[in-house]
């Protein structure tokens, strides 16, 4: 389902809409050509009461896949906003040092910043970047912050500063990485479809017998189906697909090179 879920909102919806639309309409023809003597007769003694508890388990399943999805959203966005609060931190405590020390750390940022949306951003997307990358501009950067020989009170304060953002700088891009690989399964999938297939068997089961009512309903339901898919589908990866994640917050606070950084 990869290249479903990587599609844009729109036509997203356009594909699961007509999906669903089409196995609506050949559950509703075959169901109707069975409908014939003996077969009809089993299909009215079917209890329209079996329909409530269905949507009951249908609701539940995309409710947990929903709470789900946007815990997942959520998270993504507060780790990529506090990556970025860490390195405008680390940039502002930065220029406390000497100028060497201070050009070198913004370098360093700068680097790290950029290999993060030039290369981590699109492995995440495809869900092929794993913990095992080592960033190296922020090792240095790191590195650089333990070396520093504080010469005064409020250098020793900086450099503890420093080398605190700098290490939230690395746990926020170890969470972002490890929700990239977030996602909803094949099981999950697999039983919330088949949840949708037995209500519209089941519908189109006990109207059998008055075919205009029968395309009514299994038209509103198959509606409300696609819909609920859509939200699932459209935030079942954080960094890709249709509703994403993207380097926003920390392309703005790039330092320049010219020595000034974003807001």
């Amino acid at each position: 389902m990869d290249w479903l879920l990587n599609l844009p909102l729109v036509p997203m919806t356009v594909v699961i809409l007509i999906a669903t639309w089409i196995v609506t309409a050949i559950i509703y023809v075959v169901i109707t050509r069975l409908a014939v003597g003996e077969r009809l007769r089993a299909f009215k003694a079917i209890s329209p009461g079996m329909l409530p508890p269905l949507a009951v388990i249908f609701a539940l399943l995309i409710g947990f896949l929903a709470a789900q999805v946007w815990s997942d959203a959520d998270r993504a966005n507060t780790a990529v906003n506090r990556e970025a609060s860490a390195l405008r931190s680390a940039a502002l405590v930065g220029a406390q040092f000497p100028a060497e020390v201070e050009h070198r750390l913004r370098a360093l940022l700068r680097q790290h910043i950029q290999m993060a949306v030039q290369e981590e951003w699109p492995a995440m997307a495809r869900q092929s970047v794993t913990l095992t990358i080592i960033p190296t501009a922020m090792a240095q950067a790191l590195k650089l912050a333990l070396d520093l020989e504080p010469r005064t009170p409020g250098e020793a304060i900086a450099q503890r500063e420093l080398v605190t953002a700098l290490q939230t700088v690395l746990e926020a891009r170890r969470q972002r990485i490890a929700l990239s690989t977030s996602t909803v399964d094949a099981v999950k999938w697999g039983a919330l479809l088949a949840q949708v297939a037995l209500m519209l068997v089941a519908i189109a089961m006990v109207h059998c017998d008055n075919r205009a009512a029968n395309r009514i309903i299994l038209f509103i339901f198959a509606t409300g189906a696609a819909a609920s898919l859509i939200l699932i589908a459209s935030y079942s990866r954080p960094f890709s697909g249709a509703i994403a994640v993207h380097p926003t917050l920390l392309l703005q606070v790039m330092p320049e090179a010219g020595g000034a950084w974003g807001l």
